[in-house]
């Protein structure tokens, strides 16, 4: 593995690519607010990635954006790299299940096992190759020990890059801080704006060590079903729970006797009793609370926007001669795998276009931060690192 110099993920999507909110960077292409009567989406409403809804929008903008450069061209054909098994795959299958594309995937998460390659079948019957090498994005098939490259896998199977056909790239933990690589400094970021966030609203009665116990807890497998794997929703928690107005040990046994199901159930919980909050605590809750209702699925915008700068101050921020081990630990980094692959394809023809699910508020700066010189995570430089 080695440094490739600096690069940002603009310099393969451009302003093609969505975050969260749906809404195209690029301002030529219709939001999900302008795609709700087409899509039969309820006002309220705001589609998760995984979600079959998310999938009609996402086609609707992909069909617009292949319209803008190639007028005469209808997509065909589907590719997709992303990260994870489940999330990754499921949206994958939905997207091809609603733009009636064929596809393949590449999921890609590294690890110390020799490389190897397993082949899954989606719901809707497309491809999946899971891989725990990201360099068999593009390397040749004898340095991967007979295991094809996905360029090769693909065309196998008739998938070419050309006009015809979108390679969809997931943003985080894939065309950035690569899974297994490099993804832990993404992480650390979410965190550090958790607990910064936590910490200015308890102010002298924030514990860091019961925070780490809080969050450390509840952001597992077993209370996705309570957090809904959202972490606005965990941030609020963390909150509430260092307020003292519940304890870890009754929310947990709320949750697992079945008395607590879901995080909706526990703001309207706390909505009962917000006369017991410090005022300072009652106005975010409102705040929080009122998003909640409306449909928001990012409510805690003051931790979002401290993700934000959480997030860009861990890109390009290390010198170029920094020995790699500390590059890879301490910023988030280019996955010069993703990137070879994209601007190859796209030098073909092919549609490249990203998908984040990570909030826009996290994601893009605020007109006052944009002021000062702050860029979109998509175009801010930092390393690029590959094999």
């Amino acid at each position: 593995m080695k440094v490739y110099g600096r690069s940002a993920v603009s310099e393969f999507l451009g302003d093609r690519i969505v975050y969260r909110g749906l809404v195209p960077v690029d301002i030529r292409l219709p939001s999900l607010k302008a795609l709700r009567r087409q899509t039969n989406l309820p006002e309220r409403f705001y589609p998760r990635k995984s979600d079959p809804e998310y999938a009609r929008v996402v086609a609707h903008i992909l069909r617009q954006a292949r319209h803008l450069e190639a007028p005469r061209v209808a997509l065909k054909k589907l590719v997709f790299i992303g990260d994870t098994r489940v999330l990754d795959a499921s949206a994958f299958d939905n997207i091809c299940q609603a733009g009636n594309w064929p596809g393949v995937a590449f999921i890609g998460s590294e690890t110390a096992d020799p490389p190897g390659v397993k082949l899954e079948k989606t719901p809707g019957g497309e491809t999946v190759c899971l891989s725990n090498r990201w360099s068999a994005l593009n390397e040749a098939t004898n340095e991967l020990s007979g295991i094809p490259s996905f360029p090769e896998f693909c065309a196998a199977r008739d998938f070419l890059p050309d006009e015809s056909t979108v390679l969809l790239v997931d943003l985080d933990k894939t065309a950035i801080g690569a899974r297994g690589r490099n993804a832990g400094v993404i992480d650390q970021a979410r965190v550090q704006a958790i607990e910064q966030t936590v910490s200015s609203l308890l102010a002298d009665s924030f514990d860091p060590v019961a925070f780490r116990i809080v969050y450390d807890r509840l952001n597992q497998p077993e209370y996705h079903s309570f957090t809904a794997d959202n972490q606005d929703y965990l941030a609020y928690i963390c909150l509430i729970l260092g307020s003292s107005l519940f304890q870890l040990n009754e929310l947990l046994a709320a949750i697992h006797s079945g008395q607590l199901r879901d995080f909706q159930q526990f703001i309207s919980l706390v909505e009962s009793r917000k006369s017991e909050l410090p005022s300072t605590l009652r106005d975010i809750h409102e705040e929080i609370y009122a998003n909640v209702i409306r449909g928001d699925p990012t409510p805690f915008k003051p931790f979002r926007y401290n993700e934000y700068k959480a997030t860009i101050g861990r890109m390009g921020h290390l010198p170029d001669d920094t020995p790699l081990s500390k590059l890879l630990a301490e910023e988030i980094l280019i996955t010069q795998e993703v990137q070879t692959l994209a601007l190859s394809w796209q030098a073909q023809g092919t549609l490249v276009f990203g998908l984040s699910d990570k909030p826009d508020e996290a994601s893009l700066p605020t007109a006052e931060l944009a002021a000062q010189g702050y860029l979109p995570l998509h175009r801010k430089e930092t390393h690029a690192v590959g094999v």
